[in-house]
């Protein structure tokens, strides 16, 4: 089941990359700036005081090129700012939201975006670090994006429907904040910069303590910067608020800096600073003026214009139904392509699924066949060793046995011979020994006797010495 599933994964993965799915890369802290997505500002400096640690840099690819950049917050699941140019819009494409893989898991090796549903478990904490559609699904709030997709063409268009670009609005303010923002640089920035290559466009949002579901930030406040830097430069600045869908209050891109983004500079030497064309910005702000006010740039009052005007409103109700019905049976019919090539991708997965398991399979078939067989031959050798050392033990054995038994039955007969030889020395070196020691026996009966002789004389002596001296008188002692 792990393996059918990492397979599907990897299949969906493939057919995204070939269908051209979006592609975004985190940009490292030690990189400079946004890498490859610097191009979307004024001379390629992105803005400066967003220093926070949970502000993380996005170059928000496409079929392998850049297509605008994003500053995210983590830690309120919602982008600060998207950096983008104006690009010749594109009919709104169906909404297919993706998700950036390496903002809560930087070691995966997903690099690019890729839709929920088919990151499945290969993602570690996904959703820790940035917002998922289950974080807007039944919240009342829908996924606003701060550069809308329908100032960009196609490629472009497809790489802004990222949860990275997206903060939560309430449907009339999301819809009202792209009218507006669509009107103001259709209508009020794009005639006023004669280079549209060198109109640079920071779309933010500031965000609140109002959580989505306890984890994604409402903003307080929506945001536009735009420089203009050649020929003639100019900034421009609009907010609006998030309880009024109708306000849209244009002021200079320093005094948005000083209210709602202390410490930060949007544009690097404030889009020309002292050296912007004051009449092209007044232009600027009376374009926006008229389009709040709900006019039309560049309308007269002549009575032609409003003849056309009304010749225009009645076909417009007149050809409604049928746009509508054509529009409901495009539907219809897209819902059916998509229906069929759902069906042909269900069961393009199904046989490519079961035609993984076999090989699969097979694979772990051979492979263990292998093993099996890899370890039969690498244990020949060692058998065939063992089996030579365990005989050359025995032999060693046998030898020892040999030897010992020779010598337990040799050592009898040698001992005795030896015992036997050794005989006649012992009793030939003992004769000495033994006349000596009679020698000196009979020298010693003898002297002993001559003793006893002696003692026994001089006994004699002395008790006849003594007998004499007793009775034989004195006077003839001397006789």
């Amino acid at each position: 089941r792990e393996w059918t599933m990492k397979t599907s994964i990897v299949f969906l993965l493939c057919i995204s990359v070939f269908a051209g799915f979006s592609q975004g890369r985190v940009v490292r802290e030690d990189e400079t700036g946004f890498a490859e997505c610097n191009v979307f500002f004024p001379g390629q400096v992105p803005p400066e005081g967003f220093t926070e640690p949970f502000h993380v840099k996005i170059c928000q690819q496409y079929n392998k090129e850049p297509r605008f950049a994003t500053l995210y917050s983590t830690k309120d699941k919602i982008p600060l700012y998207s950096a983008f140019k104006f690009t010749k819009p594109a009919h709104s494409e169906e909404e297919n939201w993706l998700v950036e893989p390496q903002i809560d898991d930087p070691e995966n090796d997903l690099h690019e975006m890729v839709h929920e549903a088919d990151i499945g478990g290969a993602v570690a904490n996904l959703g820790a670090n940035q917002a998922l559609t289950s974080d807007y699904v039944g919240s009342g709030y829908e996924r606003g994006l701060l550069n809308p997709s329908l100032l960009n063409e196609k490629d472009f268009q497809v790489a802004t429907y990222t949860l990275t670009n997206a903060v939560p609005l309430s449907p009339p303010l999301s819809k009202s904040w792209h009218r507006d923002i669509g009107k103001v640089v259709e209508q009020a920035l794009i005639p006023h910069c004669s280079k549209t290559d060198h109109l640079y466009l920071l779309a933010g949002a500031i965000p609140s303590s109002v959580l989505v579901k306890g984890k994604v930030s409402v903003p307080e406040s929506l945001w536009l910067a735009a420089c203009c830097d050649a020929p003639e430069g100019w900034s421009l600045g609009l907010v609006k608020k998030i309880n009024d869908e109708n306000s849209l209050a244009d002021l200079t891109v320093r005094e948005l800096e000083k209210q709602f983004l202390p410490r930060v500079q949007l544009f690097k030497g404030n889009c020309g600073g002292d050296k912007q064309s004051q009449e092209k910005r007044e232009a600027v702000l009376q374009a926006v003026s008229q389009i709040h006010s709900g006019g039309q740039v560049g309308t007269s009052d002549n009575q032609e214009t409003k003849d056309s005007g009304w010749v225009r409103r009645v076909a417009g109700i007149i050809a409604t139904p049928f746009i509508k019905l054509l529009e409901l049976l495009i539907y219809i019919f897209v819902e059916l392509v998509k229906f069929v090539f759902y069906f042909l991708w269900l069961v393009v997965k199904r046989v490519v699924g079961t035609v993984l398991d076999g090989v699969y399979s097979l694979w772990n078939g051979m492979v263990s066949y292998l093993k099996a067989i890899s370890m039969v031959l690498i244990s020949i050798p060692y058998d065939v060793g063992r089996v030579i050392i365990n005989i050359f033990l025995g032999f060693l054995q046998i030898v020892q046995d040999v030897v010992s038994l020779t010598y337990r039955i040799l050592s009898i007969p040698v001992g005795f011979v030896l015992h036997l030889a050794a005989f006649p020395y012992h009793s030939i070196c003992a004769i000495p020994s033994v006349l000596k020691d009679m020698a000196t026996g009979i020298g010693g009966t003898f002297s002993l006797v001559i003793d006893a002789t002696a003692a026994v004389l001089h006994g004699f002596y002395y008790l006849a010495g003594h007998i004499v001296k007793r009775f034989v008188p004195k006077g003839s002692s001397d006789d």
